[in-house]
C-alpha cells in the first residue's frame, strides 16, 4: 500500500487550526483584574505575568480548577461562568456524549450490496455501497472494500457502482465559508460516505540524478491528471508549497508551475480536493481501475433497493479508538461525523438539528446546569458557546463514568503527543486543546505532586490569545502544585 497511505492519518490530523475568527476581545486596560460573581481566589502571579506580556486583560481569561468529584468547591475560579466560544474544546462534549450513549465498542459498518448474477467474472447489474458515517474510511480500507468485491469473482461490472449517502442529511456547504481556506483538510464537510477526508496526499520525492521531484498521489482519482514530476530547485524549505505554485483551477487537471526545493527531502502534502462533491465517485472509480477492475457504467449517487441484502460490510475502528484521533489531533470532520451519528443512531438519519437536540437532552439528563450552545460538535464554529464552569462539570461527570479510561487515553499528554506535544508545562496532564485565531484553551485532568488529579479548564478569548499561551502552561503547573 505504500508509506503515503500509512502516513495519512497523522499527517492530516496534525494540521494546526488557526482560523480567522472575528475578534471577541476587549481593549487592553491597566486597571486591576475584574471579577464576577462566583470567582474563587486570585489568578496566580505567573499567570498574570504571562497575560500582561501578551497584553491580554485578565477578564479575557476564563479558568476553573476543581477536584474531580462533583459538588466540590473550586480551588480557582475566574470568569468561569461567562459563556465563550470554546473552539475545539467542544469536542469533549461530543466525544463524552458518544462514549456515554453509543459505548466505546461502537463501530460503523459500510455494507456492500450486489444486484444481479455473476457469470465468468462479469456482474450483470450494479454494486451498491452504503455509507453509515464512518469517520475514518481511508485509502487502505477503500482498497480492501474493492478487493473484497473482486473476491466475489467480479472483475467487470456490467452496470454502475452506486454510492448511498442517505444516512446523513447535511446541507451543501462552501468549504471556504469558515476562513477562506477551502483546500485545508480541516474544512472538509461531513458525509455519510466520507472517503479519505475528501483529501489527497501528495508525496514528493527528490530524484537528484534526474533533477526532479517524483510525484505520487493517493488515492487515485479517475479522470484527474497529475504531473509525474516537478523540477528541483536550490532554495530553502521554509515554504515549499508556495514554491510549487500549484494550480487547482481545473479539478480534472492539477498543475505545478513552480519547483520543489531539493533540500526539503521527502514531503507529504495533504490537500482537500477542489471539487469535494466529486471526490467519492472519482476515488471509487480510480481505486477500482487501479486494481484492474472494469466498469461499463459509472460511479453515481443513489439508493440501495429495499429488497437487497448486504453481501459483506467493512467495519471501522471502535469508537474508543476513533476518539483518540479526534481528541489527540483535534480532527474537525471526524468530530462532526460522530456528532451526526448521535442522531443517526436514534432517528435513522443524522442531521445537525437532530444532533443538537440529542446533545441538549443528554446534557440536561447527565450533566445539568447551563446547557451549552451546540452547532456542529467540533468547535469549528462561530456559534458554539460554553463556560469554563460547564466544561469542568462535564469533566467531573466523565471522571465518574465507566468510560473514563477511554476518554483519558484519548487526550493529549503534556509535552508528549498530539496537540500538547509542544507544551512547555512541566506537569503531567491529559488535556484537550482548543485554538482559533482569537481563542486558545485547554481542558482536562492535571496530576498533582501528591498523586491527586484535578479538573482544569482555561480559555483565553482575545485577539492576542495565541500570544498568551504561556498563561495556559502556567495554570497547568500551578494546578500540579496544589496540595
Amino acid at each position: 500500500m505504500g508509506g503515503v497511505r500509512l502516513a495519512f492519518t497523522v499527517t492530516v490530523l496534525t494540521l494546526t487550526l488557526h482560523t480567522h475568527a472575528a475578534p471577541h476581545s476587549k481593549a487592553v486596560r491597566s486597571e486591576p483584574p475584574q471579577h464576577t460573581a462566583g470567582d474563587v481566589g486570585p489568578l496566580p502571579p505567573e499567570v498574570l505575568a504571562a497575560l500582561q506580556r501578551a497584553k491580554v486583560p485578565s477578564e479575557n481569561f476564563h479558568v476553573m480548577v476543581v477536584d474531580t468529584h462533583a459538588n466540590s468547591t473550586p480551588r480557582l475560579s475566574h470568569q468561569a461562568q461567562v459563556r465563550v466560544n470554546p473552539a475545539s474544546l467542544m469536542k469533549l462534549a461530543t466525544t463524552i456524549a458518544a462514549l456515554d450513549t453509543l459505548g466505546p465498542a461502537f463501530v460503523w459498518r459500510t455494507p456492500v450490496y450486489v444486484e444481479g448474477p455473476v457469470r465468468d467474472g462479469v456482474l450483470q447489474g450494479n454494486v451498491y455501497v452504503r455509507g453509515s458515517g464512518d469517520p475514518r474510511l481511508g485509502v487502505e480500507r477503500l482498497w480492501l472494500l474493492m478487493r473484497r468485491i473482486q473476491g466475489l469473482g467480479i472483475q467487470k461490472i456490467q452496470g454502475d457502482i452506486v454510492l448511498d449517502r442517505s444516512a446523513f442529511d447535511v446541507p451543501p456547504r462552501d468549504a471556504a465559508s469558515f476562513d477562506g481556506e477551502p483546500l485545508r483538510p480541516y474544512n472538509a464537510a461531513p458525509d455519510a460516505l466520507l472517503l479519505n477526508f475528501k483529501s489527497l496526499l501528495i508525496q514528493l520525492v527528490p530524484d537528484r540524478a534526474a533533477n526532479v521531484a517524483r510525484i505520487q498521489v493517493e488515492p487515485p482519482l479517475a479522470g484527474v491528471q497529475f504531473p509525474a514530476n516537478v523540477p528541483l530547485s536550490n532554495g530553502d524549505c521554509n515554504d515549499y508549497r508556495s514554491s510549487l505554485r500549484a494550480d487547482w483551477t481545473d479539478p480534472t487537471r492539477i498543475r505545478f508551475t513552480g519547483s520543489y526545493p531539493a533540500v526539503c527531502g521527502e514531503k507529504i502534502w495533504p490537500i482537500a480536493y477542489a471539487a469535494p462533491q466529486l471526490f467519492a465517485p472519482r476515488a471509487v472509480a480510480g481505486m477500482w481501475q487501479q486494481l484492474g477492475g472494469q466498469l461499463s457504467g459509472q460511479v453515481r449517487e443513489g439508493s440501495v433497493p429495499t429488497n437487497l441484502q448486504a453481501i459483506f460490510s467493512v467495519e471501522s475502528a471502535s469508537l474508543a479508538e476513533t476518539i483518540r484521533d479526534i481528541n489527540k489531533y483535534s480532527n474537525n470532520v471526524m468530530a462532526q461525523q460522530v456528532f451526526l451519528t448521535l442522531s443517526q443512531q436514534q432517528r435513522g438519519v443524522g442531521s445537525y438539528d437532530a444532533s443538537r437536540e440529542v446533545m441538549q437532552r443528554w446534557w440536561r439528563e447527565r450533566v445539568g446546569g447551563d446547557v451549552p450552545t451546540f452547532d456542529n460538535g467540533s468547535g469549528l464554529s462561530r456559534d458554539e458557546r460554553i463556560s469554563a464552569q460547564a466544561l469542568a462539570r462535564l469533566l467531573q461527570v466523565a471522571w465518574a463514568s465507566p468510560t473514563m479510561p477511554e476518554l483519558m487515553s484519548s487526550l493529549p499528554m503534556t509535552g508528549l503527543d498530539g496537540t500538547m506535544k509542544r507544551s512547555k508545562a512541566q506537569a503531567s496532564a491529559h488535556l484537550k486543546t482548543g485554538s482559533l485565531r482569537d481563542v486558545a484553551g485547554i481542558a482536562g485532568f492535571v496530576d498533582t505532586a501528591s498523586g491527586k488529579r484535578l479538573v482544569v479548564v482555561a480559555v483565553l478569548h482575545h485577539a492576542n490569545a495565541n500570544a498568551a499561551r504561556p498563561a495556559l502552561d502556567a495554570i497547568i503547573d500551578w494546578a500540579s502544585q496544589q496540595p
